[in-house]
């Protein structure tokens, strides 16, 4: 054997150890996570996203962070995410903040206030006007860390099996509107109740709700609600904004590696612009389908109601600030930016569309 040959010979049999080792340890190095969703899977706008979102982290880790999506009621109830999150029985969830006003006063603000911030002005809040440090320290005591990811646009006003001629018509109304919106109905006179995303057009068929909203035209055509009722009306004041929210367990991510957090972060983020422009491109394709194939009526709600729920609306978020002194903090955060954006709206956006209708 040269000297050559042995050097080498010696070489591998120095590097063989090592290999060995490194194999289970590549192996060990693959972190699984659960996302749980309050969405029927791939339902078009937050369903898509949640997978797009699960996918998405999954292959920019190089599969270092394997997060497998369960649509609701795979492992939990649609409504029991949040909590599912916060006890450890899944490390990430994708759902919407509306739901949580139960556990966290504020949490609804951080989908939408009724007459509040559009989807632009939404995440101007977040990322540049402290609603995230706010929402942050609102979920902090559940061990769940909140981002933005996804967003449906603008909401429509809701599906209503009669056509309404007055604040009169909502006496008595069963109208499924979670969140702010709910409580805003409730003043109006309607009776509203909350019920996850797969029960509503059961609910909407079997006269258990008289109306319901949901989401935009694209989730709701693929919802079904041109079913069971014929009248869809707008402006879409209780949600004018449709944030999806990552809910991720504080832990489990302070678990990861600082690239790993990085890139939940920046996926999060990504679908949240990504799901905005689809959302926005679908709605007015779907909008066009349910009118002219599907026979529905657009409808603008009476002036007696819009009116009605602008006051309305007032004190229920002056109710929601009398909670405590976090909950107070939001409500004053969200006013405030909406304060603060609404000279610039008016001046860009609501001129422009004006001028070019």
């Amino acid at each position: 054997m040269t000297k050559t040959t042995r050097r080498a010979a010696l070489a591998g049999l120095a590097t063989a150890p090592a290999m060995a080792l490194a194999s289970p340890s590549i192996a060990q190095s693959v972190i699984e996570w659960r996302m749980v969703t309050s969405w029927p899977k791939n339902l078009p706008g937050p369903g898509v996203t949640a997978q797009r979102l699960a996918d998405f982290v999954t292959t920019m880790s190089g599969g270092r962070l394997r997060v497998t999506l369960y649509a609701a009621g795979e492992i939990v109830p649609p409504l029991e995410v949040f909590s599912a999150v916060s006890d450890g029985v899944a490390q990430m969830a994708h759902t919407a903040a509306l739901f949580w006003g139960g556990k966290v006063p504020a949490a609804p603000l951080f989908t939408a206030g009724p007459f509040g911030l559009t989807p632009i002005e939404h995440i101007t809040w977040i990322d540049h006007g402290g609603g995230q440090a706010i929402w942050d320290e609102l979920y902090a005591p559940h061990g769940i860390k909140p981002f933005m990811a996804g967003n449906t646009g603008f909401q429509m006003g809701g599906w209503f099996k009669r056509e309404l001629q007055s604040l009169a018509d909502l006496d008595g109304l069963k109208i499924r509107m979670p969140g702010l919106g709910g409580a805003v109905m409730r003043k109006l006179g309607a009776a509203p109740v909350t019920l996850p995303p797969g029960e509503i057009l059961t609910a909407l068929q079997t006269g258990v709700i008289d109306a319901t909203e949901f989401l935009g035209p694209s989730s709701d055509f693929a919802m079904g609600f041109y079913k069971a009722a014929k009248f869809y009306y707008a402006p879409g004041f209780h949600e004018p904004n449709g944030t999806g929210e990552a809910l991720v367990s504080k832990q489990a991510l302070a678990d990861l590696s600082d690239d790993l957090q990085h890139i939940v972060a920046q996926a999060c983020a990504a679908e949240n612009i990504r799901a905005l422009g689809e959302s926005e491109w679908q709605n007015a394709q779907r909008l066009r389908t349910l009118v002219e194939e599907k026979g529905v009526e657009l409808r603008d709600y009476p002036a007696d109601i819009i009116e009605a729920a602008r006051s309305a609306t007032e004190e229920v978020l002056d109710e929601l600030a009398a909670t405590d002194a976090l909950t107070a903090r939001a409500v004053e955060s969200y006013r405030a930016a909406s304060r603060h954006l609404n000279s610039w709206s008016r001046t860009s956006i609501q001129k422009f569309l004006a001028a070019r209708a």
